[in-house]
């Protein structure tokens, strides 16, 4: 699987099981509804910086996140 297509399944499916929306996880990690529209989409990565405070946020790896690995738990 792509793992740009990978991010942003992931980020979307850790997302609305958090019950939250694209400007709500926006605001959480500093960025606006549109950056997390294009990072689910798969039209855009994010940086380093926001890739580790969305994991930290959702208690997942990195590695999960970016579709490296399909065991979500952090090591």
């Amino acid at each position: 699987m792509n793992s740009q297509i990978s991010f942003g399944k992931r980020l979307y499916e850790l997302r609305t099981s958090h019950s939250l929306n694209q400007k709500q996880l926006g605001e959480i990690v500093g960025l606006s509804h549109k950056a997390i529209s294009t990072m689910e989409s798969g039209t855009r990565y994010t940086t380093i910086e926001k890739l580790v405070q969305l994991a930290d946020y959702f208690d997942v790896s990195t590695d999960y996140l970016l579709g490296l690995s399909d065991d979500p738990k952090r090591h």
